[in-house]
């Protein structure tokens, strides 16, 4: 039953590997495309572009991953799975926070207040952004640090009585969840102010469009509505991985069982997967490129037949 469960596991893992690499190389190659013909990238086609690398790095991680774990797992030290503790948290870091950076871009793009805070954060949303990323790095560099002193006490004799171990293992034990949860809950909520503020705007923007006798069919409603769908996307999608983060966290032990050491990381790679197509949808630059590109795909077959 666990060969049975880890070959599933393992090729649900292998085609989210292939989409994902597919979908992300494929945003990072038609932003660069486009870098180069223009001579200038926007702000938001850096984000979406160090998103999607950010990406191809967490699912290189992965593979290599699941390559230890089920062809070498003799090679499958501690010190092994502590250095792929750090690279996986370290891309999924920047994955996700990149990703919440683009729907800070989405929300101060979309959304009208007049409010002088909001105007100030819309008129310096690449410098609320930067230092967005320069501040949460600070929570990375904590947790790097935490895993790494941790994988380095489990593997050293460590010297004094049991208590004292036992002290600093749940000491390192609760500053690794309380990170783990301080990391993903803040984007969390980010994606959520992202999803309910354009909701108040568009219905403030549909009474006034409905005052002035206008249909709603407009530009600026069609926009609200464009970015929402891509947002609830991108924020059901984390809630989901969120839910899976905190399972995994609350049942540790599971974690070490060769089915759980495939399934939790099958499941959070869903997230970063699913969210580059619905990206790739969500943005026309994107979509006609990837029309374009099976349309090509289709006449190639066609030939080759």
């Amino acid at each position: 039953m666990i060969t049975l469960l880890s070959t599933i596991f393992s090729i649900l893992g292998i085609i989210q590997f292939v989409l994902g690499n597919f979908a992300n190389g494929f945003i990072a190659l038609v932003n660069c495309i486009d870098w180069v013909k223009r001579q200038k990238i926007s702000s938001t086609d850096v984000v979406v572009t160090a998103m999607a690398v950010s990406r191809i790095v967490l699912f290189c991680v992965m593979l290599i991953h699941w390559y230890y774990i089920l062809l070498h797992p003799a090679l499958y030290s501690l010190k092994v799975r502590t250095i792929f503790h750090v690279a996986w948290t370290i891309s999924n870091h920047y994955s996700t926070w990149l990703a919440t950076s683009l729907s800070i871009f989405y929300l101060l793009k979309i959304v009208n207040f007049s409010s002088l805070t909001f105007l100030h954060l819309k008129w310096r949303v690449k410098s609320v952004v930067l230092m967005m990323l320069l501040g949460t790095s600070f929570i990375l560099v904590l947790q790097v640090v935490v895993i790494s002193v941790s994988g380095t006490m489990q593997r050293s004799e460590f010297e004094g009585n049991f208590t004292q171990k036992t002290k600093l293992r749940d000491i390192l034990w609760l500053s690794h969840v309380t990170l783990l949860i301080l990391g993903n809950l803040t984007p969390f909520t980010m994606f959520l102010i992202s999803f309910l503020l354009p909701i108040f705007s568009l219905c403030k923007h549909l009474r006034k469009m409905q005052l002035n006798g206008k249909g709603f069919q407009d530009p600026c409603t069609k926009v609200h509505i464009k970015a929402m769908q891509t947002v609830i996307s991108f924020l059901l999608l984390f809630a989901f991985y969120f839910l899976v983060l905190i399972i995994s966290i609350w049942r540790p032990k599971k974690l070490h069982e060769e089915p759980f050491l495939l399934l939790f990381p099958t499941v959070k790679v869903i997230y970063p997967s699913v969210h580059s197509f619905i990206l790739i949808w969500g943005n026309r630059k994107l979509t006609q490129a990837f029309l374009l590109f099976l349309w090509q795909l289709g006449c190639w077959l066609k030939e080759r037949k």
